[in-house]
């Protein structure tokens, strides 16, 4: 069975974050792992707190996963210090580790600031150029490239220069009123997007966790990035599709739309369970 291993922040709420990245990677069949970087208290309304571990403890995750059950692929989420993004190039460089996608979440979904500026430039300079991809929405892909992003064009020369400045391929997320659901793929200067429909679904909790840990399950699989970028947007329209609602802000979506099998039954009025 081919392994994954999500580096990321906790979310309680269990919609983005290590929770949606282990259901994804899980449901994309492969064995999900996970070093925390931190634990956040949120909810679908909001992040209320953030706790960040230790660059020692963090480190210390590292070594005893690539001691034991080593990763065929890498996401990289919410990494909030510079400190701990170094720590995180170092062990990866160490145990030359590949097929790494960085999801370089910067703001959550309800606003909440979750990356400091000075890990921000650390990300570019070190964790960027030891990707294979990083896969920014619109908002973070300015900040990336330094461009203000207004329409297609712009995600076109934003998504080359973000390739070319870091040396990573890069999928640039649409949406944010740019266009409904199309996402723009730089990969060696040559540019492929991927169409989308846009789903009428406005709980869209962890999505940027869950397309990324998608992406890198599928590279851990053996599929190429153009295939795996296809493969992880299906996934995730079909998640979206199934329409879950839960919580009362930008709830998470259904991950576990495709479980089947005996242990996804629940009990009925016709079984009634004994109580011993």
């Amino acid at each position: 069975m081919k392994t994954a291993l999500t580096i990321a922040g906790s979310d309680c709420s269990g919609g983005a974050g290590i929770q949606a990245d282990i259901k994804t990677m899980t449901m994309n069949g492969v064995y999900a792992m996970s070093a925390i970087t931190a634990l956040t208290a949120q909810n679908t309304t909001g992040v209320s707190s953030i706790l960040e571990a230790t660059a020692e403890f963090l480190a210390d995750q590292l070594d005893m996963i690539f001691t034991d059950i080593r990763p065929d692929a890498i996401k990289i989420g919410m990494v909030s210090n510079s400190k701990l993004i170094k720590t995180i190039v170092d062990k990866l460089t160490f145990y030359k580790a590949d097929k790494i996608v960085v999801d370089p979440v910067m703001v959550a979904t309800s606003g909440a600031d979750l990356m400091q500026s000075e890990a921000v430039m650390t990300m570019k300079n070190c964790l960027l150029p030891i990707a294979i991809l990083a896969t920014p929405n619109i908002p973070e892909a300015e900040v990336l490239s330094g461009m203000k992003i207004e329409n297609e064009d712009d995600m076109v020369q934003a998504a080359i220069h973000i390739n070319q400045t870091y040396g990573c391929a890069v999928l640039v997320k649409g949406g944010h009123n740019i266009n409904d659901a199309n996402d723009l793929l730089c990969a060696d200067g040559k540019i492929k997007w991927f169409y989308g429909k846009r789903i009428d679904n406005p709980n869209t909790h962890g999505t940027g966790c869950t397309l990324s840990s998608a992406i890198a399950a599928n590279l851990a699989k053996g599929f190429d990035l153009e295939t795996s970028v296809q493969r992880a947007k299906d996934y995730i329209s079909n998640a979206l599709s199934a329409q879950l609602d839960l919580g009362q802000g930008s709830g998470p979506m259904n991950h576990a739309f495709n479980l089947t099998g005996e242990y996804k039954k629940a009990a009925d009025s016709n079984h009634e369970q004994k109580v011993s």
